[in-house]
C-alpha cells in the first residue's frame, strides 16, 4: 500500500488537497467559532471543537480514500453549524454535546443499516432545501447589516468577490477574505500580538441529554446534515465518476461524529464543493491518482486541528464585521442553490414556502426552535396537498 501510494503521489495532488482546506476552512471556519460561542464555549472549548473536527476530518478522509483507492474528502457541515447558532438559545453547551451524540448515532444508523435512501426519500428535497435555505437566510442578510456598521471593509470584500465570482469562482471566499485582512490591517483593527504558536489539548465535555434539544436541534441536524451534506457528496462522487460503496462510507462518518462529539465535533459528513476540488482533472489527469489529493487534505485537517488554539486565536482577534460579512458571502451560493431547489417544482412550492418562512422567522414553539417546525408546517402543506378531496 505504501509503494502505491509513493507511486501516485504527485504536486498536483498535494496543491489540490491543500487548496481545498484553504477554500473550506476560510470559507466555513467562522460558523463553527460563533456556534461554539453561542453556546458558552470558553476559548478552549472553541479550540477543542476545531481539534475534533480537524481530527475527525483527517482519519475519515485519509482511511476512507486509502481503503477505496477514491478522493473521499469530509468535511464539517456548514448548515449543522449555522443552526446552532440560530436554534441554541437558551441550550446549555453539555445539552449541545448531547445532541451531537445522538445526531452522529442517527448517521451511523442511516448509514451501517442501508436505509440512507429510504429516509430521504421519505423528506421532500423541496422541503429540506428550504429548510436549509431558511437557516442560513440571516448569513446572507448580515453582509448588508454589517456593511452598515463599517462600510469601506465590508464593500471591499463584497466587490473582491463579485469579481472573483466572475474570474475565479473557486477563490471568490478567499480573495474576499483576503480583502478584508487587509482593509482591517491598514485600519489597524487587527490584533494579533498575542498569538502563539502552541498545540491544542481536547476538551472533554460531558453530554448531557434534553428532550427538547434532542427534538429541536439533534434532530434538524440529522436532516440537514443529510440532505444537504451527505447527499451532496455523494451525489458530487457521482458526478466525477467515482461510486464508492455510500453504506459504509455514510456510517463511519457518523462514528467520527458520535466519538468526537464530546469534544466538540458537532457533525462531520460527506464534502460537496471541496470535494470537487480534488476530484477534478486540477487534481491528476488520471482519476485512479486522484485519490492522493484527499490524503493530502486529510494530512492538512490534520495540522489545522493540532495547532487549532493558534487558528481559533487568529479568528478571535478578527473584526466582527469580517467574520459576518465573511461568512455571509460564503453562503451566497447555498442559499440561491437552496431556493432553486426548493421553489423549483410548482406542485410543492407552497409547501416549501411555509417551509422556509417558518424556518427563516427563528420561532420557538415548547422549547423547540424553529428549523423543526419548519420542516412540520411544510410537511403539513405538503401531505394536505395530496389529499385527494371527494
Amino acid at each position: 500500500m505504501a509503494l502505491s501510494l509513493g507511486r501516485d503521489l504527485s504536486l498536483s495532488a498535494v496543491v489540490a488537497g491543500f487548496v481545498a482546506v484553504l477554500v473550506g476552512f476560510s470559507s466555513s471556519a467562522v460558523f463553527v467559532f460563533e456556534a461554539a460561542r453561542v453556546l458558552g464555549a470558553n476559548a478552549a472549548q472553541s479550540a477543542s471543537w476545531l481539534w475534533a473536527l480537524g481530527v475527525g476530518m483527517a482519519l475519515t478522509s485519509i482511511v476512507l480514500s486509502l481503503r477505496y483507492r477514491m478522493p473521499i474528502i469530509t468535511a464539517w457541515s456548514t448548515p449543522a453549524a449555522a443552526l446552532l447558532i440560530t436554534s441554541s438559545s437558551g441550550v446549555h453547551l453539555a445539552e449541545a454535546v448531547g445532541a451531537f451524540v445522538v445526531s452522529g448515532l442517527l448517521v451511523c444508523v442511516a448509514g451501517f443499516s442501508g436505509g440512507f435512501e429510504r429516509i430521504m426519500r421519505r423528506v421532500p428535497m423541496s422541503l429540506a432545501s428550504a429548510m436549509l435555505a431558511g437557516i442560513l437566510l440571516r448569513f446572507g442578510m448580515d453582509v448588508f447589516v454589517s456593511m452598515q456598521q463599517q462600510f469601506g471593509l465590508v464593500f471591499g470584500m463584497f466587490m473582491a468577490y463579485v469579481l472573483m465570482r466572475r474570474l475565479a469562482p473557486r477563490y471568490a471566499v478567499p480573495m474576499a477574505l483576503l480583502v478584508g485582512l487587509l482593509w482591517a490591517g491598514l485600519q489597524g483593527q487587527l490584533h494579533l500580538a498575542a498569538i502563539h504558536w502552541q498545540l491544542t489539548m481536547p476538551v472533554w465535555v460531558m453530554p448531557q441529554f434534553s428532550p427538547a434539544v434532542l427534538v429541536g436541534v439533534a434532530l434538524p441536524m440529522f436532516v440537514v446534515t443529510m440532505a444537504s451534506q451527505n447527499m451532496a457528496g455523494v451525489v458530487a462522487m457521482q458526478a466525477s465518476g467515482y461510486r464508492p460503496p455510500i453504506s459504509p462510507v455514510i456510517g463511519w462518518t457518523g462514528v467520527a461524529t458520535t466519538v468526537l462529539a464530546p469534544f466538540g465535533a458537532f457533525s462531520i459528513n460527506l464534502a460537496a464543493i471541496t470535494a470537487a476540488i480534488c476530484m477534478g482533472p486540477e487534481a491528476h489527469e488520471d482519476p485512479r491518482r486522484r485519490y492522493v489529493s484527499a490524503i493530502s487534505a486529510g494530512l492538512f485537517y490534520l495540522l489545522l486541528g493540532l495547532f487549532s488554539a493558534t487558528v481559533t486565536a487568529v479568528f478571535w482577534a478578527l473584526p466582527h464585521a469580517l467574520v459576518l460579512a465573511l461568512a455571509g458571502l460564503a453562503l451566497f451560493g447555498t442559499i440561491g442553490n437552496g431556493l432553486a431547489a426548493a421553489l423549483e417544482r410548482s406542485d410543492e412550492r407552497e409547501a416549501a414556502l411555509v417551509t422556509f418562512l417558518v424556518t427563516a422567522s427563528n420561532m420557538s414553539l415548547f422549547g423547540v426552535g424553529s428549523a423543526f417546525w419548519g420542516l412540520v408546517a411544510g410537511g403539513l402543506v405538503f401531505v394536505v396537498g395530496r389529499v385527494t378531496w371527494r
